[in-house]
């Protein structure tokens, strides 16, 4: 960093840059310098909310000559504080939530072009307008923004039928760590005529570049939609059964969520308007989701035969299926209470992990006896995304053991779980990003080649190190 005055006299340019309306100042700073759960906290010199590209593209250019820091933040829905700036002070924490214009929208190439700082839900909402959809789909949708969805690469509900946020991206419009424009936005479906650039900045959570907009792949409307809770014996009958449903529905499977009794306890005994659909509880559930832009009601006859036939067969133990809009989202509540169950029944230690979809059963087999012996009593709270082996591994701290003493054992929990993962030939960072909180156990677990391959491109790309410092890589 430059002299304290020449850091000043950058502070000042960067005012003049944003004007009145884009410098964030006194109170107002603090929802920008907390992660939403509290989890971090820091300090920044200058909070900052540029309205175009222009702006963001003036602010990074005098902060890669001051040698300032830059944390970009879009909705600051993170879970593991990539967004959150340090205890320093001196870096400045770049906010996209002026960004918010959908540029264009276009019906025959299936597209939609969207500023980083629109809200997700705003997005799906113009494609609905214009009779398309846009899948990406998560429980933060109504404040999470588009720049951090592609920034993380975002998972969500969907992506057994639709993918994660890279794969519903066509292209890129990025500013550069030093000030340099890419402009990415290009609605091609096959371009081989560079390196993919698109892929090396999602995912990449700011510390390459920073996202001002993108261009969208749109889908057609379902014109149908089957959901169904199915209980089950254990995980193995869920994998077992999930190409089974691919199979009968003609590959229609749009979500397939896998939750534990106790996830699903966490929902209807602390969160109201959660009730258990079941006359009985059962070990484990499956909440499925069948959608086709086809008209018609072949979908519900081929659920509905499919189930007779496994319940019949005594591979199901029970199934609903909601018959109206009404109860397919009262079990879709069921399904996205359960953080919010959790939070409110005690502390909790969280993992986003993902293995093989048949490897399921096994990881938690392991991972929960690992964690029962290192805490005794602990409660471990499984759900998620079994279409693509993305299980959220949650934990809840014994009833007899202080909060504060449980999430003291955050790191140890970490390493046994990720240990368990790791072996599997896993990820320990499936849809929520490595942020701070997984920067130690990213360079204890990857292949020192492949760290060494990630340092080289962070070092071409922002050589001065000033996107997103600490985050990632250290």
């Amino acid at each position: 960093m430059e002299s304290p005055r020449a850091h000043a006299d950058a502070l000042a340019r960067l005012h003049d840059v944003v004007g009145d309306g884009g410098w964030i100042a006194g109170e107002a700073r603090s929802p920008y310098l907390r992660e939403w759960r509290g989890l971090y906290r820091g300090e920044a010199a200058a909070v900052l909310a540029p309205a175009s590209t222009d702006e963001v593209a003036r602010v990074m250019a005098i902060c890669h000559a001051a040698g300032i820091g830059v944390v970009p933040q879009s909705g600051n829905t993170g879970l593991c504080g990539g967004a959150a700036p340090d205890a320093a002070g001196t870096q400045v924490l770049l906010s996209m939530r002026r960004m918010r214009r959908i540029r264009a929208v276009d019906t025959r190439d299936d597209t939609l072009t969207a500023e980083a700082g629109c809200i997700l839900a705003d997005v799906q909402r113009a494609a609905a307008g214009v009779d398309r959809l846009f899948p990406l789909s998560l429980a933060a949708e109504g404040s999470c923004m588009l720049g951090g969805n592609l920034a993380t690469n975002a998972g969500g509900i969907n992506v057994l039928r639709y993918g994660n946020a890279r794969d519903l991206c066509l292209g890129l419009e990025v500013v550069l760590a030093d000030g340099r424009v890419w402009h990415g936005l290009s609605g091609l479906r096959k371009d081989n005529s560079r390196y993919d650039l698109r892929d090396l900045f999602i995912g990449s959570e700011g510390t390459l570049g920073i996202i001002t907009a993108a261009v969208l792949r749109l889908f057609p409307r379902p014109q149908q939609a089957v959901t169904a809770l199915l209980a089950l014996d254990d995980p193995e009958a869920a994998t077992r059964l999930l190409p089974i449903l691919r199979q009968a529905s003609g590959d229609t499977v749009t979500a397939c969520e896998i939750m534990s009794r106790t996830s699903l306890s966490m929902a209807t005994d602390n969160v109201p308007g959660c009730r258990d659909p079941f006359a009985e509880a059962h070990p484990w559930y499956l909440l499925v989701e069948l959608t086709t832009p086809r008209a018609g009601d072949d979908l519900r006859t081929a659920l509905e035969a499919m189930l007779a036939t496994e319940l019949e067969a005594g591979r199901l133990r029970d199934a609903v299926l909601a018959e109206s809009l009404e109860q397919a989202r009262a079990l879709w509540h069921l399904r996205e209470s359960i953080p919010e169950g959790q939070t409110r029944d005690g502390a909790s230690i969280k993992h986003d992990i993902s293995v093989a979809v048949a490897r399921v059963p096994e990881f938690l087999q392991q991972a929960t006896a690992r964690v029962e012996a290192l805490v005794p009593g602990v409660r471990v709270c499984p759900f998620g995304h079994l279409g693509d082996g993305n299980i959220h591994f949650n934990l809840s701290q014994p009833p007899d053991m202080p909060a504060e003493a449980f999430r003291a054992r955050w790191d140890e929990c970490n390493r046994v779980v990720h240990d368990v993962v790791t072996a599997m030939n896993g990820s320990i960072a499936a849809e929520h990003g490595v942020g701070q909180l997984k920067v130690a156990e990213l360079e204890r677990l990857k292949d020192p080649v492949e760290l060494e391959l990630m340092r080289g491109v962070k070092g071409a790309l922002d050589p001065r190190g000033i996107l997103n410092p600490g985050k990632v890589l250290r």
